[in-house]
């Protein structure tokens, strides 16, 4: 999977946001009273687990918004793993910049690592089958784009990325339809022609209500891993099957041995640990 870029204007409005809650009213006051204005340094970016990364081009906007004098020589790219004490890039200029923009760009770049390295190890779980892991809407308020990112670089893939891109039919709008022929069938006279519709089924028997209405996805959610094959193999290609529901690094392989073509996970991206990584002197 090629890892494009995220737009700078995705990200430069939060970054700036972060920096002035950080500086707040008077600046930094501690690196402003000891460091003097001409001052230059250099400093690596090291891990200090194993990980993956993600974030590097948030992390350089930091600390660029302080001062474009900054500069970030990249060693070892978003989607890149590491291990303790690698080098991730080095980070040279203004050593006022340097310090008052560190903690803003590494919590950027610690919790999109984190979010990488939680997906990466989903996808080494899942290794030799046909499932992809993929991201849900359980993101960070204001961070889903750069959440989203930091999947796709951990090998993972993207759900929707909100409520106006697809049809997702979950059980409470099944429940308040009357039903999920009712449903789809609003939701069909109501979405645009290139708008897929996936619809929710906690059973077997709305599994083959939902396939005969012809869904072009199907969440099976929360089943048992006898009924998810059986779910499979009653779907038979007619359309894309996705597992969800409590998937964990130890559960992931026997979810996509069933067969299914994706297992959504949210923790991935609400719950995953920050990478831990520090900013040093070379």
């Amino acid at each position: 999977m090629t890892l494009n870029p995220l737009p700078t204007l995705l990200f430069e409005p939060l970054v700036r946001m972060a920096l002035a809650e950080d500086l707040g009213r008077a600046g930094d006051i501690t690196t402003d009273a000891i460091v003097p204005a001409e001052r230059r340094a250099s400093l690596q970016l090291r891990a200090r687990q194993p990980g993956v990364i993600a974030g590097l081009d948030v992390a350089r906007c930091a600390f660029q918004t302080l001062s474009p004098e900054v500069r970030m020589e990249i060693i070892r790219g978003d989607g890149g793993a590491v291990e303790p004490g690698d080098v991730i890039a080095t980070i040279s200029g203004p050593a006022r910049a340097l310090l008052t923009g560190e903690r803003v760009a590494l919590n950027f770049l610690c919790h999109l690592s984190g979010v990488a390295s939680a997906t990466a190890s989903l996808v080494a779980a899942v290794k030799g089958t046909r499932a992809q892991i993929v991201c849900t809407r359980k993101t960070t308020p204001g961070l889903r784009a750069l959440e989203k990112y930091a999947v796709r670089a951990g090998g993972g893939g993207n759900h929707r990325f909100g409520l106006d891109d697809a049809v997702l039919i979950k059980d409470n709008h099944i429940a308040i339809a009357g039903g999920i022929k009712p449903a789809i069938t609003s939701a069909r006279a109501h979405a645009g022609h290139l708008v897929k519709i996936e619809v929710e089924v906690d059973t077997l028997a709305q599994l083959e209500e939902a396939l005969a209405l012809g869904v072009d996805a199907v969440l099976l959610d929360n089943m048992t891993p006898p009924e998810r094959a059986r779910a499979v193999a009653m779907t038979g290609g007619r359309a894309i099957t996705e597992a969800s529901g409590r998937i964990t690094v130890e559960t992931a392989a026997a979810i996509a041995a069933a067969g299914v073509d994706l297992i959504s996970v949210g923790w991935i991206t609400h719950s995953a640990a920050a990478l831990d990584i520090g900013l040093d002197e070379r």
